[in-house]
């Protein structure tokens, strides 16, 4: 049997990327600041969707997040 994609306690350590990544952390949550920022469309607006792409894409980590 193949080990799960998914495990759930991987998402609490995402905030640590910056630990060991400082570039691409600042680069990632530089552009999630940016894409979640008000504008023709709400954050609220914007997290609905994301959250319903998530669940298109079938993205467990997405989902959670």
């Amino acid at each position: 049997m193949s080990k799960p994609y998914y495990k759930e306690e991987d998402l609490k350590k995402f905030k640590d990327i910056a630990d060991f990544e400082p570039e691409l952390a600042e680069k990632f949550f530089g552009w999630y600041g940016k894409v979640f920022e008000e504008g023709a469309l709400t954050a609220r607006e914007k997290a609905i969707i994301a959250l319903a792409v998530s669940h298109a894409i079938q993205c467990p980590y997405c989902i959670d997040a």
